[in-house]
């Protein structure tokens, strides 16, 4: 079943909102209304278990494997797995997945880091198109999409840039909503979801409605959330700061400024045949929050999307297939200081791609596709650190797979041509402009010893055009703490890859564990020059992009065991290590050495699962970086099944319950800003 979203937004109008959420709300109160306890027998509830159907990622995947046939590392989270580790940003519901950490500036902003790669280099998608946001250009920016109605997420360690651009290079995340019904529907179905609780006290909610009469299918999906600020185990300013700053530890048992409110929904309708579908949708995305790092700003975001989407399969003898995919965004943001606004950021823009593939070719498959992508940049306000900027890129792509027996080999390129250009400013009277022409390839091999084990590697070349703030930043970055400077001047980024994977299945049971390497001759990279500025009164570190020979090496493993009939064990393990080969030094903001281990219990309508993870100390660190305590996160989670015709779950997750100072070294912010404290939510969540 894929269901698509529609938020509590204003859909016509923003002065719509209020008029719409009591409709909402009333919605889920009469789907909750309509449960009938069935009164099944013991044989009946055993019957109501999970089904386990094979798991397909819509990302890296062109020609529609199941994800255990890719030869990329993939991870998949769907259904009722995503529904119980969602967390209020997309950062945080993935971190924790081998290989993936967050940038954690607070609990409202969070981007995924992949491989110890971020920003531009970690590709954010929505529905397979990049997502147009300001999250990449600041920390303190949130990713405008909310995890509470998304229905899949999947991740992609290693380069991508192929499909999806050289600013794939790290990775790929694609968030998929369903907006766009893709399939025939008749009748109805949806989901519904409630959360209390945590140490931010939150409280959220989420609807999801699909309707359809086997030709027309309509999507409507809404979320409202609120939450007050972070309660953290003890003083947000870490020792090892306090020490190296002499300054005194404050805001003990509270991360202050970082409460958060936001809404959304979306609507979204489809013609669906029997080889395809043709499709719309508009979504909105508002959300206002804290930036915690300074103390009397609050960041008040607004999104709003319009996407096109057709597919349509068995067209002829030689092309078989062809998708579509359009998006125009629209997005602000004003960071309000005190009730003023202070800084205004805009982006605009439009992005899509045109796919086709086609018959085999002996037993060789394969796609073609077409990208491009339009976006103008726009800072207003005493804090605008970049110029207005255009970007613009075009972009070819082909990827084949050629099966021979045990083996089977895939190949890829891409091409494209990129344009940065930024209008004059007070701090550079003169327009800036700058072209690239990135070309990225890929070889990949899979090979099955057996029916259970397989051994899959990927190697790849890969360009990437700087961004426009790593070309043209100059200013005070406040939520960072420094003053930022581009230069106008870089080349490409480029680097070559391999990554191996030794996959084993049987059943119940799963391993999967590898690692990989990548090396840049030219990494742009924020690094911290040892000198100062003074703006306002204000002293800061002066940080420049600069172009160095880096590498990224490290070792990913997961792995799945069925103990008993009822009862798993899960194993996780990722290590990255990132160095600075132009001066000998570690990379800034690196995850450390991280190790898991859960139990996982179901049986009949009651589950429970006990959960460690344990992040050794980070003491690799960059020069004027501070090294990072490890710690233990302990969390547990109790579902149970109500005996209803309408599959209805109640859970409560318990997190951090050793209560222990967790500060993540891939943040930021992680000298002042903790994880949150012991704490307890409870949720209830339904499908039907």
């Amino acid at each position: 079943m894929k269901n698509a979203s529609i938020k509590l937004q204003s859909i016509l109008q923003p002065k719509l909102v209020l008029s719409y959420k009591p409709l909402f709300l009333a919605l889920i109160a009469a789907m909750t209304s309509q449960l009938s306890f069935a009164g099944e027998s013991a044989a009946n509830k055993e019957a109501v278990t999970n089904i386990d159907l094979p798991t397909v990622a819509v990302t890296g995947n062109p020609l529609g494997l199941d994800a255990d046939q890719l030869i990329v590392p993939v991870t998949v989270l769907n259904g009722r797995e995503l529904s119980l580790k969602r967390e209020s940003t997309l950062g945080e519901t993935l971190n924790g997945i081998p290989g993936v950490s967050s940038t954690s500036f607070g609990p409202n902003a969070s981007r995924p880091v992949i491989r110890g790669l971020d920003a531009e280099r970690v590709r954010i998608m929505q529905n397979g198109v990049g997502v147009v946001d300001a999250s990449s250009l600041s920390f303190d920016h949130a990713v405008s999409v909310d995890p509470l109605v998304i229905e899949q997420v999947d991740v992609i360690r290693g380069p991508a840039a192929l499909l999806y651009g050289g600013s794939a290079v790290g990775g790929v995340v694609n968030a998929v909503d369903h907006r766009i019904p893709t399939e025939k529907l008749e009748g109805i179905t949806g989901r519904t979801e409630a959360r209390l609780g945590g140490p931010a006290n939150e409280s959220n909610m989420a609807g999801v409605v699909d309707v359809g009469n086997g030709q027309i299918a309509i999507h409507a999906d809404a979320y409202a959330r609120k939450s007050n600020d972070l309660t953290i185990p003890g003083f947000a300013v870490s020792n090892r700061k306090a020490l190296a700053d002499v300054i005194l530890q404050t805001n003990n048992g509270t991360l202050r400024n970082s409460s958060a409110t936001s809404d959304g929904g979306a609507l979204g309708a489809s013609l669906t045949f029997d080889n395809g579908y043709l499709g719309a949708s508009y979504s909105g995305f508002n959300s206002n929050y804290g930036t915690v790092a300074e103390q009397n700003v609050r960041i008040d975001m607004k999104s709003q999307r319009w996407d096109i989407a057709s597919e349509f399969t068995d067209l002829g003898n030689i092309v078989n297939r062809v998708k579509f995919r359009l998006a125009h965004t629209d997005y602000q943001h004003q960071e309000i200081d005190a009730g003023i606004v202070g800084t205004t950021f805009k982006n605009s823009g439009i992005e899509g791609s045109l796919e086709a593939g086609h018959t085999k070719i002996g037993n060789m498959s394969g796609v073609v596709g077409l990208q491009f992508q339009n976006t103008t940049f726009a800072a207003l306000g005493e804090e605008a650190f970049v110029p207005s900027t255009n970007s613009q890129s075009k972009a070819l792509y082909l990827y084949e797979e050629l099966p021979i027996e045990q083996f089977k080999f895939s190949l890829g390129g891409r091409t494209e041509y990129t344009t940065v250009d930024a209008g004059a400013w007070a701090k550079n009277p003169s327009a800036q402009n700058a072209s690239f022409n990135p070309t990225s390839y890929a070889l990949g091999g899979l090979y099955a010893f057996t029916p259970n084990w397989t051994l899959a590697s990927n190697i790849s070349h890969n360009e990437r055009a700087p961004s426009y703030f790593e070309l043209y930043a100059d200013g005070a970055h406040l939520a960072t703490g420094q003053y930022e400077l581009g230069n106008s001047r870089f080349g490409k980024e480029r680097s070559n890859g391999i990554d191996a994977q030794i996959r084993w299945k049987d059943g119940k049971n799963s391993f999967s564990a590898g690692p990989y390497y990548t090396k840049f001759s030219s990494f742009i990279g924020l690094l911290n020059t040892g000198n100062f500025v003074t703006v306002n009164d204000q002293q800061l570190p002066v940080a420049q992009f600069n172009e160095v020979a880096a590498s990224f090496k490290g070792f990913e493993a997961e792995g799945k065991f069925n103990l008993h009939d009822n009862l798993d064990l899960k194993l996780t393990g990722d290590y990255v290590r990132a160095a600075n080969l132009s001066s000998g030094e570690a990379l800034p903001r690196i995850a450390p050495l991280r190790l898991g281990a859960g139990l996982q219990y179901q049986k009949n309508s009651l589950g429970a699962r006990l959960n460690v993870l344990h992040a050794f100390a980070q003491e690799r660190i960059a020069s004027n970086e501070l090294a990072t305590n490890g710690y233990t996160n302990l969390s547990a989670l109790v579902t149970y099944k109500l005996p209803t015709k309408v599959n209805v779950e109640l859970f409560a997750k318990a997190n951090n319950l050793l209560n222990q100072d967790i500060r993540d070294s891939a943040s930021f912010l992680k000298d002042i800003a903790p994880q949150g404290a012991r704490s307890v939510m409870i949720g209830v969540r339904s499908d039907f």
